[in-house]
């Protein structure tokens, strides 16, 4: 009910403010190509270190609840000085399975720039059918999901894009007063996704975007390319005012 409220809110705003109301283009922009990053591009991942098992509250989506379980713990350690713990839940059965686990994932993480990962602290991974997550200073992970969905389609990265901005890029943005006035400039949302949660989706659905056309340009489509910039212009407009850190990217 909340983000329903809000929708109608700015809805009633852009009548006012607009010739109409832009249809987003796209359901969701985790999809849009799955070569925005890839196994190829560079990662800032340096190091894992195993420091064994200790008691952990960790969010787990097949109960949606928290759940306070002993996981196999990883230190993995980025060449711009951050670090993340990495916490891999015991049902992966023994040391030498979670690391695989982690090993997996942790250069994953580090294609993404540091804008992206500095309030990372932790990583989540599970088992089970369940999407991934992002906030809490976490990225969440079920690895049963990953496989059959995000990896099959080639869009692993893109949704650690999408997951990573709302741990590091919501509670900075998702209300900034010009981050509104450029929502409320654009008229439309870059998704149907986004258009229907503008508070808790917007920021991350069009970030993913945005590094498509200002960092991955020569990978996607002038077709995709020019109707990302037509429908949220003042959006990027936002962006490249915040002058991110974007290493390893850039």
């Amino acid at each position: 009910m909340f983000y329903f409220v809000f929708l109608c809110f700015n809805c009633t705003k852009k009548k006012k403010d607009c010739v109409s109301i832009k249809t987003p283009p796209f359901d969701g922009t985790i999809f849009i190509d799955p070569d925005i990053i890839t196994s190829k591009d560079p990662s800032a991942f340096l190091k894992l270190k195993y420091f064994g098992k200790d008691t952990r509250i960790m969010y787990d989506r097949r109960v949606e609840d928290w759940v306070t379980i002993k996981p196999y713990l990883f230190l993995a350690s980025y060449d711009d000085s951050l670090q993340i713990e990495i916490q891999v839940n015991p049902e992966f059965g023994n040391d030498l399975e979670a690391k695989i686990q982690a090993e997996k994932f942790a250069p994953i993480i580090g294609h993404l720039p540091n804008e992206l990962r500095k309030d990372v602290e932790t990583v989540w991974i599970h088992k089970g059918l369940k999407p991934f997550g992002g906030g809490n200073n976490n990225l969440l992970i079920h690895t049963g999901w990953s496989s059959k969905y995000y990896e099959s389609q080639g869009i692993l990265e893109e949704t650690f894009i999408h997951e990573a901005s709302h741990t590091s890029l919501d509670n900075y943005h998702a209300m900034h007063p010009n981050w509104i006035k450029a929502q409320n400039k654009d008229c439309g949302f870059i998704s149907t996704y986004a258009q229907e949660n503008p508070k808790r989706e917007d920021i991350s659905e069009s970030y993913l975007s945005y590094f498509a056309i200002r960092y991955k340009k020569d990978r996607i489509s002038k077709t995709l390319k020019d109707s990302i910039e037509k429908t949220i212009p003042n959006r990027i407009q936002y962006f490249d005012s915040m002058n991110f850190k974007m290493h390893p990217v850039y």
